[in-house]
């Protein structure tokens, strides 16, 4: 199974303990961090690399870092993560061996702030997408957003996602979002 993804402007890489600069970069700005969990400490992000670099089910879960195509700026990340319900974050011991998760695997994403409102992030999840179905054997995936993050719902809408109402996820009653592989399958008949 290739890992390496690419879209129209992006190229999607399994992220590595090569990005460690780029991420925290990502997850020590406030206002990048502010819709994913808080900001994080140098400190933290150096001793959660080796946790969030882990991969499953053959590889197609994951964090995957986002590139524009044409620079080689990093842009930010997309991932295909176990969703925690009564956690707070991801619960890595998921993310091992060659099984996909039994549990709903979410996609997500977070862009670093000079790539914010130019379309990459629709992009780079409707990559994800394709992936997932196309070449996975996940039959859904779920996401979820802070409820005063209207880009990211507008990505979702976007991108085939239904809002399903209001849900247990990252421990608190948060907004989730569904897509099934039967619905990407009737949106993208044709264009695939």
């Amino acid at each position: 199974m290739n890992l390496e993804l690419t879209s129209e402007r992006l190229f999607l890489r399994p992220l590595s303990d090569v990005d460690l600069d780029f991420a925290i970069a990502l997850l020590t700005d406030p206002e990048v961090a502010k819709y994913v969990g808080g900001v994080y400490t140098v400190e933290e992000v150096i001793e959660e690399l080796p946790l969030v670099v882990r991969r499953c089910g053959g590889g197609c879960i994951g964090v995957w870092c986002v590139i524009d195509r044409e620079t080689g700026e990093k842009l930010g990340t997309s991932v295909l993560l176990p969703m925690p319900i009564e956690e707070d974050d991801t619960n890595w011991d998921l993310v091992v061996g060659d099984e996909i998760p039994d549990c709903e695997i979410e996609i997500g994403y977070i862009l670093k702030k000079s790539a914010w409102g130019k379309g990459y992030a629709t992009e780079a999840c409707a990559r994800l997408m394709r992936f997932a179905f196309e070449e996975t054997p996940l039959q859904e995936l779920v996401a979820t957003i802070d409820e005063e993050n209207s880009a990211s719902e507008n990505v979702l809408k976007k991108t085939g996602f239904t809002f399903e109402g209001m849900g247990r996820a990252y421990a608190e009653l948060i907004p989730i979002f569904r897509l099934t592989r039967q619905q990407w399958l009737a949106r993208n008949a044709g264009t695939a």
